[in-house]
């Protein structure tokens, strides 16, 4: 009788440990890999690097606040684009709180001298709370703003947002977008009178 447990026991144990070892030490390790040689910009966390030193990603939001820059969506994590709290507010369409940030938002835009109906991805923030990405619409809404501090001409730097929109692979997966890291970066290589 003893025997018989033994017996049967014996193939589970080793299927067991011979499953662990597959999918929790061989095959992560070789989709690490693959990924690694076939895409290895998106396997490291498609980093920005300058001079050897990461000064961002284009998968997570950054804060731009001055005037020469356009600015990211508001981040709803932690104090602002800290991935470590990285979660949405919660607030439905009737919350006072969620209302009066928005208001806030607003008047700040008004006093960035920006005038017209404010996208809604500049005064409301993403699930996540660190989206890299804006809408076309509201990074055109920001070109006044970044072309006077830039002292730039108003053509050039639409063009430039025109340039920088991203389109989906496939047009149901998605809407058009501007990562705004990419942006500003192409915009520190623009000089005035180019």
């Amino acid at each position: 009788m003893g025997s018989d447990i033994l017996s049967g026991l014996r193939p589970a144990l080793v299927m067991t440990l011979f499953f662990v070892l597959l999918l929790c030490g061989v095959y992560p390790l070789a989709v690490m890999g693959i990924g690694k040689v076939a895409f290895p910009v998106q396997a490291n966390g498609s980093l920005i690097v300058d001079r050897g030193v990461v000064t961002g990603s284009t998968l997570i939001g950054q804060s731009f606040t001055t005037a020469r820059y356009f600015n990211s969506r508001p981040s709803a994590a932690g104090k602002g684009y800290d991935a470590s709290a990285s979660s949405g507010l919660n607030l439905g369409p009737t919350s006072k709180v969620l209302a009066d940030r928005i208001k806030g938002d607003i008047a700040l835009r008004r006093s960035q001298g920006l005038t017209g109906p404010v996208p809604a991805d500049l005064v409301t923030a993403s699930a996540s709370g660190l989206d890299p990405d804006i809408s076309p619409a509201a990074a055109l809404f920001q070109v006044p703003r970044v072309a006077t501090a830039r002292h730039l001409p108003v053509a050039a730097v639409r063009s430039l947002v025109e340039r920088s929109i991203e389109t989906p692979l496939l047009p149901f997966a998605g809407d058009p977008h501007v990562n705004v890291l990419l942006l500003n970066r192409r915009l520190d290589g623009t000089r005035p009178g180019r």
